[in-house]
């Protein structure tokens, strides 16, 4: 197959402990899935049934990355999650199936211009420019679920600059982790390569450059990442 232009490269993330590295073919964002989360976000938390919001692929960013501010915003906020990294094709999987589409976990910072965010929510426009911008998917080392087993509880922390903001357990989400991947799969056929970034408790708050946003999961290890000056 030819084409009339170079096909950019495809966005991937490492894997613990290994040189290959995980291609990224989607990314899905669940939106207000820790209950006091949803409540500083000025929302009541409900079960009535998820949203989800996506992120282009090349937003990923590894690991001890330096991320420049980003455009058009002044506030820039952190929020800390546990990611899906998933293996094989489904549609329309139950809860107990959905555990085997999961290929493994990594700890990820959905990365928010938080301004732009709740600019457009008040206006009831899409939030893509709040969301959906280029180094917005920070996203750590893969550990296969087939190594650590599978994740359903385990504390999640956040920290800046060596201040903890964030102090929560993947226990609390509102929509489990088969939940989430069987709830998702009755919409799009998910499929090998596709990321799932679970949402995040409360205390998400502003980063400035110079901050280093420091981010532990039990089971997954550290994922740091830096606020660079803005891109010139």
């Amino acid at each position: 197959m030819s084409f009339v232009l170079e096909p950019q490269p495809t966005p991937s993330v490492a894997v613990h402990g290994e040189e290959a590295r995980f291609p990224v073919r989607r990314i899905f964002c669940v939106g207000r899935n820790y209950e006091a989360h949803a409540r500083e976000m000025g929302k009541d938390p409900t079960r009535e049934a998820p949203f989800f919001f996506t992120k282009p692929a090349d937003a990923v960013v590894d690991d001890g990355a330096v991320v420049p501010y980003p455009p058009l915003t002044k506030n820039l906020h952190h929020e800390a999650e546990l990611v899906l990294a998933i293996g094989r094709s489904g549609f329309e999987v139950s809860e107990e199936d959905a555990w085997d589409l999961i290929w493994g976990y990594a700890i990820g910072n959905d990365l928010t211009r938080r301004d732009l965010q709740f600019e457009a929510r008040d206006k009831g426009r899409p939030w893509d420019w709040g969301k959906s911008f280029d180094n917005s998917a920070v996203c750590g080392p893969i550990r296969k679920a087939g190594e650590i087993g599978h994740l359903e509880k385990g504390a999640i922390r956040l920290s800046v600059n060596g201040t903890v903001r964030q102090d929560a357990d993947v226990a609390d989400l509102i929509w489990s982790v088969p939940e989430i991947v069987s709830i998702l799969s009755r919409a799009v056929r998910l499929l090998p390569g596709d990321l799932v970034y679970t949402g995040t408790p409360a205390g998400v708050g502003a980063l400035v450059p110079g901050d280093v946003c420091v981010i532990e999961i039990d089971g997954l290890g550290k994922l740091t990442t830096t606020i660079g000056e803005p891109a010139k």
